[in-house]
């Protein structure tokens, strides 16, 4: 325990011996600077990234409801005019409606599987930008680190 305080102890000293610079913390004070506002430049780019793909997330969840409904009330007009058909045109009747229940399915099934690939389009979107924000942030500070080691160098 008392090796690990001394050293702790010590480095606080090499620390304050290193930092006594007054170019090396102005180097410093700016490099947080700079870093704190690629900080938040980056949350406000995963934000606005997030923001864009819950919306067409939610746009396709919306087309999908709206489709299935579309598809529940062809259902319906089928079996009703099944019910009201003679006897004898009730095959008919029931033959017509499959087939207008299998038009409006394969017209929501085409509605729904394009919005579901716009939502993932944007997902994929968002993962690139927010990627993009983080690797700036990444630049930044890498080259913040190198301008203090720059002023610390000169002295």
């Amino acid at each position: 325990m008392n090796k690990i305080i001394a050293t702790l102890i010590a480095g606080l000293f090499a620390t304050a011996a290193f930092a006594q610079s007054s170019d090396v913390v102005k180097a410093q004070a700016d490099a947080n600077k700079d870093v704190a506002k690629a900080e938040q430049k980056e949350m406000k780019a995963d934000v606005k990234a997030d923001k864009k793909a819950h919306k067409a997330a939610a746009k396709a969840d919306k087309v999908t409801d709206v489709q299935q409904a579309k598809v529940a009330v062809e259902v319906a007009k089928a079996n009703e005019k099944v019910a009201k058909a003679d006897p004898e045109d009730k095959a008919k009747a029931a033959a017509k409606g499959d087939k207008a229940i299998a038009k409006a399915e394969e017209k929501a099934e085409k509605k729904t599987v394009k919005a579901d690939a716009k939502a993932i389009k944007e997902n994929v979107d968002a993962a690139a930008d927010k990627a993009l924000a983080a690797n700036k942030t990444a630049a930044t500070k890498a080259k913040a680190d190198a301008e203090v080691k720059e002023a610390a160098a000169k002295h």
